[in-house]
Parts: structure tokens; C-alpha cells; sequence
């Protein structure tokens, strides 16, 4: 997602920093580089246009001087992107009853984005029942059930009738016990007259607390027309933007949208039922500038584990103390996530790491080693590998056991050394007033864990 934009960010803010002086070529080159990249992205060039002279202003000011200018250039330009990425606007729900309305065109991907909404609430522990309102496309119910069947969602459809207003009016007598519903409307090719009139009925019966566009990234900036069209005619609440993984032009879109301040509630990043992520221009702006995003890895582990298991992990997370066992689970975790592949951007220094697809297609066959040679220790090698440091012929002993060479013992010892010298590093790591890391306290963590060349796993 946005690996150009990326390189180019980082390869921007590492110039300023490495720079003995700031002088007009090495600014121009700056700048030239950033507007390539940005415009790829498919930026609106005027947009592009106002952080380029905004950099060349601040970069040449002979008021600022050494250290202290190239500080506060990374500074402008962090500010500046978020600033053309939009205000953060999570989605927060009411108390009683949600109900959600789910709005787009043809193809924008509403009912799979249902289906992850409803797993993602359903995660944090609320009642959700998705209602397929789409009586128009001859698929859209069965795949309703399917997403719903295949991920243990409740639904309700009614495969025979052709009226969303008299699905809606037999289905709202049973939905009385549910804190959230999703309901799947019709998509047009475009928002016409038709469209607009069956969505405001609904809207009359349903009263939605939340109305939501969702559109996908590939349209670029042309999701500024779409997004000012539905607002106009429908006062949408919010944005989703899905297919985020697919397309160069998602920068166009997140841009657009916030210039019609239509806030981005959520992005969508591949075709797993957990590969949806809350929008915070912030950090997600930390992941492209490889110091990761924690609040959006945080996330992506509720989605695959129930509210005991985080709780657990969550206590251990912050001693700063794991197992071996806590180990494997938080790599298996990983591959429910969608792998170390697609998350280790999210990890502070790890977003430049050259980690080759051999050893990411290896993770299941090592996982099952790892679990096998994990039985042949003691209670106490499990819980304090540490002990193997202490007592070297432990490894041998172990290795014998599980029928392994030394050497993949060592390797899951250092596994744990990595991931647990993270975690105590984090916890020792200093929060904002919003009670995530800072900017300086990422780039901290991430200059530490980026020294990691070659990490196995």
C-alpha cells in the first residue's frame, strides 16, 4: 500500500537529516522528488502545489538555523501531509440501538465491507445483525448469507421479495435485542434520481444513526464528485474506502475526501474478513514514514482474538515479559492477521526491512516445529527462556528431545530475544495526551528496531 509514496517520504525526511546544510538544490530536489510521488498517488496537483511551496518557503528561511531548521522542516512536512489527509473521525457508536446504512455504487464493495464491519463490532463484544436490502442485484442476498454463514454473523434476507421497504417493515420486529445494524442497500452505476429517492424512504423508516458512503479507492480524485453528490443528496455521515491494497490512486481518494470534509472512518486492505482498519491520518501517516502504526496493529489483533485472550496478553504486553508459548500464538496470530508480509509496516523499523517471500511462505511448517520443540522443555524453559542462556546444555538437550538440530532451537531463542526486547523497549516508552506514542518516541523505536538487517522467522 503506497510502497512508492512511502520510499519517497522516507528517502525525503532521511535527506533533511543527513543534510550538512540546507541550501536551494538539495530543497528543489526534496521537493521534486515529493511531487512526483504525490501526484502518482493521484494527489489534486493544487494540493501538491501548496506543500511544495510551503517546504520551499520554511526550508529557505535564514530565520530558522541548523539542527533546529531541519527539525522543524520534518516537523512542517508530518504536519502538512496529515493536514491533506483530513481530520481523524473514528466511528463511535451510541448508546441503545446503531443502526447503519451503507451507501455506494455499483462495484464499490458494500457488501463485503458489511460483512467486516459486523465482524469487526462483533469482535468488541456487541450484538450485530446485517439486513440485505438490495433487492436489485440478483447476487447481493446470496452473498449477504454466505459472508454472514462463513463468519458466524446473524442476518436476515428475504430471497422472494422485491421491496427493501417491506423487507425492512417484516424484518424490524426481530432486531429489537441487537446493539448494531448493518443494512446492505442497492448500488446504481450512477447516483441517480431513483437511487436517491429509494435510499431517503428507507432512511424515513429506518432513522439510521450513521449513513456511510463507501467507495473504492481506484477512482482517485474522483471521489471528491462522488463524495460532494451523496452528501448533497443524501447527508452522508461518513466515508469507507475499500481496496486500498490494489491501487496507486488511494491517495487521491483520502485526499478528496477530505477536502469535501466527508471524514474516512475506515480503510479497507484486502479480501479477509479482518483486513479493515480505522482511518487516522497520524499514524497512518507514522506507517508510510516507517515508524509504524501500533493503534492500527493493536486492531488487527482484536479482530482475530475474543476479549479474554487480549486482556492476558495485554497484562504480559505490559510487564514486558513474554513465554516461548506467547510467542508461537502471536505468530499464528499474525497469519490470521494476514501474515508478517502484510503487517510489519505497522511495526516501528520494520517497514524497510528486506524480508525475502521464502521465509514468509515458511511460517506455517515453522510454527508446527516451533509448537513440537516447545513440548520437549521444562515448565520453566518455557516461561523464562532466559534459563537457556544461563545453562547452554539445555539447547542439546532439548534439540534431542524434539528430534532437531541446535540450531533451530537457537533460532526460536532468538525469535523471542527480538519480540521481547520490542516489547520491553515500547513499554518503557513514553505516551501522549491521547495515550499513544509520540512522533519523536516512534522515530526513537523505530531507529532502534531498523538497525534489525536480517530478522528469521
Amino acid at each position: 500500500m503506497f510502497e512508492k509514496l512511502s520510499q519517497s517520504l522516507k528517502k525525503a525526511t532521511d535527506k533533511i537529516t543527513n543534510a550538512i546544510f540546507l541550501d536551494k538544490d538539495l530543497v528543489e530536489g526534496i521537493v521534486k522528488d515529493l511531487q512526483r510521488s504525490l501526484i502518482e498517488a493521484d494527489v489534486n496537483i493544487l494540493l501538491v502545489k501548496k506543500l511544495s511551496d510551503k517546504i520551499r518557503q520554511e526550508a529557505l528561511d535564514e530565520r530558522v538555523k541548523g539542527i533546529d531548521k531541519k527539525e522543524h522542516l520534518i516537523k512542517l512536512l508530518h504536519e502538512e501531509l496529515v493536514k491533506i489527509l483530513g481530520k481523524y473521525k473514528p466511528l463511535e457508536l451510541q448508546t441503545g440501538q446503531n443502526r447503519i446504512m451503507l451507501l455506494g455504487l455499483y462495484g464499490a464493495g458494500k457488501t463485503t465491507t458489511i460483512a467486516k464491519l459486523g465482524n469487526y463490532f462483533a469482535k468488541r463484544g456487541k450484538k450485530v445483525a446485517l439486513i440485505g436490502l438490495d433487492v436489485h442485484r440478483p447476487a447481493a442476498k446470496e452473498q449477504l448469507k454466505q459472508l454472514a454463514e462463513k463468519n458466524k454473523l446473524n442476518y436476515f434476507i428475504d430471497e422472494k421479495e422485491t421491496n427493501a421497504l417491506k423487507t425492512w417493515k417484516s424484518f424490524e420486529p426481530k432486531l429489537k435485542g441487537y446493539d448494531l445494524i448493518l443494512i446492505d442497500t442497492a448500488g446504481r452505476h450512477t447516483l441517480d434520481e431513483e437511487l436517491v429517492k429509494e435510499i431517503k424512504t428507507l432512511g424515513k423508516e429506518i432513522k439510521p444513526t450513521e449513513t456511510i458512503l463507501v467507495m473504492p479507492a481506484d477512482i482517485g480524485q474522483a471521489a471528491k464528485k462522488q463524495a460532494s453528490e451523496f452528501q448533497d443528496a443524501l447527508k452522508i455521515s461518513g466515508v469507507i474506502i475499500t481496496r486500498m491494497d490494489s491501487t496507486a490512486k488511494g491517495g487521491g481518494a483520502l485526499t478528496a475526501c477530505a477536502e469535501t470534509n466527508a471524514g474516512v472512518y475506515f480503510i479497507t486492505t484486502g479480501e479477509k474478513i479482518n483486513d479493515l482498519e480505522t482511518f487516522n491520518p497520524q499514524t497512518f501517516l507514522s506507517r508510510l514514514l516507517g515508524m509504524g502504526d501500533l493503534d492500527a496493529l493493536l486492531e488487527k489483533i482484536k479482530l482475530v482474538t475474543d476479549e479474554g485472550q487480549q486482556k492476558k496478553m495485554q497484562e504480559k504486553l505490559q510487564g514486558g515479559k513474554l513465554t516461548l508459548e506467547d510467542v508461537v500464538e502471536q505468530v499464528k496470530s499474525m497469519n490470521k492477521i494476514g501474515g508478517f508480509g502484510k503487517i510489519k509496516s505497522m511495526i516501528p523499523g520494520l517497514g524497510n526491512a528486506k524480508i525475502s517471500d521464502e521465509l514468509l511462505e515458511g511460517q506455517q511448517e515453522k510454527i508446527a516445529k516451533w509448537e513440537h520443540i516447545i513440548k520437549s522443555m521444562t515448565k520453566e524453559e518455557r516461561e523464562n527462556p532466559d534459563v537457556f542462556n544461563k545453562t547452554p546444555s539445555r539447547i542439546s538437550r532439548v534439540a534431542a528431545g524434539a528430534g532437531v538440530n541446535n540450531s533451530e532451537i537457537k533460532a526460536l531463542l532468538k525469535q523471542y530475544k527480538i519480540l521481547n526486547d520490542m516489547i520491553k523497549e515500547s513499554s518503557g516508552l513514553e505516551m501522549d495526551e491521547s495515550g499513544t506514542l509520540s512522533q519523536k518516541q516512534m522515530m526513537k523505536l523505530a531507529k532502534k528496531f531498523g538497525k534489525v538487517k536480517k530478522m528469521r522467522f
